[in-house]
């Protein structure tokens, strides 16, 4: 997911920083200090298993729990992903600063998308096999769109990119399998030993 510095055009990098930095705003402003303990660790996470990268051209393969944060944070996975981004950028040359803002939004927008499309199986009194269910989408889905937003940042820099897109994408195909299983086997452990987690994020619509 994450794409290498001197890739991407001018105007796609500062389309991905302004648009990171409305995300990380948004989420900023939703982020209580009792959830700062819990946010952090999540960001810990997604910085450890995304530090094993398989090259694909000009972008990288591997693990990013982006599903399960966007579950457990919503808007709020933007800062915390942008923080585990910057770090890696840092101290371990992944990505890189300029790219930082195509790289966060690449990923943390999905999470919010798939927050707000599998958020309801976290209810409460929401049976297993459907919590199972929706957090396995919710895993898969949200890598086969970061997948696709990063195909469409390499796109949109120069048609020359475009089999180098179209790779990035299949190649997530296995992810997206080993992601959703990942998903479900935290929401289901999650569920039995600290629910609120799950539960205190998805606000069902009045009836």
């Amino acid at each position: 997911m994450h794409i290498s510095e001197g890739v991407l055009s001018p105007s796609v990098l500062i389309a991905g920083a302004v648009l990171t930095t409305a995300g990380v705003a948004i989420g900023m402003k939703r982020l209580d200090h009792e959830e700062i303990p819990s946010m952090g660790i999540l960001s810990a996470a997604f910085f450890v298993a995304s530090l094993v990268h398989v090259p694909i051209g000009p972008a990288s393969v591997h693990l990013v729990l982006n599903g399960l944060l966007g579950l457990i944070l919503g808007w709020k996975a933007f800062p915390a992903i942008l923080v585990g981004l910057a770090l890696q950028g840092l101290l371990f040359q992944f990505g890189g600063l300029t790219t930082l803002g195509v790289n966060t939004l690449n990923m943390a927008l999905p999470a919010v998308i798939c927050y707000y499309m599998f958020g309801w199986g976290m209810r409460v009194g929401t049976k297993m096999p459907v919590l199972t269910f929706t957090a396995f989408a919710c895993g898969s889905c949200a890598v086969l769109v970061s997948g696709v937003m990063v195909g469409f940042s390499l796109y949109f820099t120069g048609e020359a990119f475009l089999p180098a897109a179209k790779l990035v994408v299949v190649a997530h195909f296995p992810i997206m399998l080993i992601e959703g299983v990942l998903t479900a086997a935290c929401a289901l452990f999650l569920r039995r030993v600290k629910p609120e987690l799950l539960e205190g994020h998805y606000v069902p619509k009045s009836s």
